[in-house]
């Protein structure tokens, strides 16, 4: 797949592209961090409450303080009683991936809609160097960046987290909850995670999943068959060395992008998140 064709994937909706630049004040008013330090409570703005009368659904434009400087953000905002909340983390910066990416839109509303039953506030946010979020990519440290949104939902809600990512966003994500496994503290509390279209390799990188081994959260994988950048014989190497509980699931004649079968992609994971928050 080459690069061009990369960057001509959809992104989301023009509507909410619109409220989050800001042509709608009252729904995409910044709210910028002050702090003593990049991953402190303090680190991030508390300027609304999830308990305000806010509309679950409506959107927020957010800025984290990142490891690098500032972070772009949107949090979709859920039902105040909401048992969890959820991050969604973006597919590679570098080849035109942002918090608009298609699926990463999709996941969010299957975890964020009130119609599939969810209605979770959903914090997604664009990578050092993407969008409007300070810093330079570095293809590592990026892990940092989930690490500081994962703090501000745990900061800002105070409830059990669900993770997912798309691509090197899945990547990220799953780095990340390898490092909050490996700390003493219990959180943020990461309750399960969702890798959508996982790289085994991209361009140059091989990527290294060694440390699933000891990841013992519930993780759901989910990819196509006809995915350029791993193909099912990698994805069932990766999952059978990864600590239970693990699902693989490879939808039949899905791509990378889960072109035609977005819809399938969030049943999928309706289905997995369904069974194992009961």
């Amino acid at each position: 797949m080459s690069l061009p064709e990369y960057r001509r994937q959809p992104s989301g909706p023009p509507n909410e592209r619109k409220m989050v630049s800001g042509m709608n004040g009252a729904t995409a008013q910044a709210h910028t961090a002050t702090s003593s330090g990049p991953f402190s409570k303090a680190s991030f703005a508390h300027s609304f409450s999830p308990r305000d009368n806010a509309t679950p659904g409506a959107i927020r434009s957010i800025t984290l303080r990142g490891p690098a400087g500032r972070l772009e953000a949107i949090l979709n905002l859920g039902a105040h009683d909401a048992p969890f909340a959820a991050l969604v983390c973006h597919p590679h910066p570098v080849f035109g991936g942002t918090f608009h990416n298609k699926v990463v839109y999709r996941a969010m509303k299957m975890l964020n809609d009130a119609r599939h039953g969810l209605g979770w506030p959903v914090l997604r946010f664009n990578f050092r160097g993407a969008g409007l979020s300070e810093g330079v990519h570095d293809g590592i440290a990026e892990v940092d960046d989930v690490l500081a949104a994962l703090d501000w939902l745990d900061g800002e809600f105070d409830r059990p987290v669900v993770i997912a990512g798309f691509s090197f966003g899945a990547a990220m994500a799953l780095r990340a909850c390898s490092v909050r496994a490996d700390e003493r503290s219990n959180r943020p509390r990461i309750r399960a995670a969702i890798a959508l279209g996982l790289p085994a390799k991209a361009e140059e990188r091989v990527y290294d999943y060694a440390f699933l081994d000891q990841l013992r959260i519930p993780k759901l994988f989910l990819s196509g068959d006809r995915d350029a950048f791993a193909s099912p014989a990698q994805l069932r190497q990766i999952t059978a060395s990864a600590a239970e509980p693990t699902r693989l699931e490879i939808l039949s004649g899905a791509d990378h992008f889960f072109t035609g079968q977005l819809e399938t992609m969030q049943e999928r994971m309706k289905i997995w998140l369904t069974e194992q928050l009961q």
